[in-house]
């Protein structure tokens, strides 16, 4: 059976894959191109290719029809926008009961675990899921959240493989005959028998000089910024949302802590600054750290233009974090109606 390049990138977002397929074929069964896709993903295809191939999925739980941009590609030869278009929903129909099985409040933990993901290993998190939930996704995620990035980046590999097998089984219907692909083990079987996998990512990432270096992120034991925030409006029982909410530093050559009275805000450094969501949650106000900066720090909230009538133009909260406290989490809420106001240290 002859394809194309075209046809093998809608299995695979990686060009050098494709180009592969092609040089390989044709295939005169399903099992054939698969020992060929095996072969060419794991052994032939570089850390730029894998990379190039997990940028073309969307992230679990987007849909292609949603106002979300396509991540333009960046290498100059990757897949066309209309093979990319056509990757993406096939990745919609995959994840087709992961959305069945979602609701609001775990699209939105699916989402925000999404970005975290991102953050700390660089590429979209990839897991084969055709047939699963989208509680079982979560769990999963968070569980390859405490990978390291090496680590990560082979269990993505392999997860793009798995979703591969998939998409050639559509290429080869009438002679696929048994497809089970979520009983597939992690460790794959290739040409080049019992050639670690670690060893094939370590040596794309050290023994190449005619490509730049990719920088992946540190590894991070939390899972969430050291210090956060939610509001809740005592005086109507629900969340504050839509909230301003800044975080800053204080920071002063001669001085540890600032005095009782002292107003110089030349003296606070801006961390970050977010608006607080439907649950009352402000987003992150800082990076990703272990390790907490020693200091005092301030928390303040734009309550006037929550509570144009109330009683507080706007509220801050000081607080100080000791060298002993570093690697504590310090969860600050404030809880608010017009005329009160109490904070206290959350976990």
């Amino acid at each position: 059976m002859a394809l194309g390049e075209k046809d093998w990138l809608a299995c695979c977002g990686s060009v050098k894959f494709a180009q592969e397929m092609v040089s390989a074929g044709p295939f005169s069964n399903y099992q054939e191109a698969l020992n060929a896709a095996k072969d060419i993903w794991f052994n032939k295809v570089d850390v730029f290719g894998w990379l190039e191939a997990f940028s073309a999925h969307p992230q679990i739980g987007e849909s292609p029809s949603q106002n979300h941009k396509i991540e333009l590609n960046m290498w100059d030869n990757g897949p066309s926008l209309q093979q990319r278009t056509c990757l993406q929903w096939w990745s919609k129909g995959e994840q087709s009961t992961a959305l069945a099985t979602a609701t609001d409040s775990t699209l939105q933990e699916l989402y925000e675990w999404n970005a975290r993901y991102r953050e700390k290993f660089g590429f979209v998190f990839l897991i084969f899921a055709s047939g699963r939930s989208t509680p079982e996704i979560l769990a999963e995620l968070k569980r390859r959240y405490q990978n390291r990035p090496i680590v990560e980046f082979k269990l993505a590999a392999e997860e793009q493989m798995k979703i591969t097998e998939l998409r050639l089984s559509k290429l080869f219907p009438a002679n696929t005959t048994d497809i089970s692909i979520t009983k597939i083990p992690h460790t794959t079987d290739v040409t080049k028998a019992g050639e670690d996998r670690v060893s094939i990512i370590g040596g794309h990432l050290t023994a190449t000089n005619e490509t730049p270096a990719i920088k992946l992120s540190p590894t991070f034991t939390r899972t969430r910024p050291p210090i956060t925030t939610h509001i809740l409006d005592v005086a109507r029982g629900a969340p504050a949302a839509g909230v301003e909410v800044r975080l800053e530093t204080w920071e002063k050559n001669d001085q540890a802590r600032p005095l009782f009275g002292q107003t110089d805000s030349g003296c606070w450094k801006l961390e970050g600054c977010s608006t607080t969501d439907k649950d009352g949650r402000s987003g992150q106000l800082m990076k990703m750290a272990d390790a907490l900066n020693p200091g005092v720090y301030r928390i303040s909230f734009d309550t006037g233009k929550y509570n144009p009538d109330g009683f507080f133009p706007y509220v801050s909260i000081v607080f100080e974090v000791r060298e002993s406290q570093k690697w504590e989490h310090f969860h600050v809420p404030l809880l608010l109606s017009p005329f009160s106001l109490s904070t206290y240290r959350g976990s």
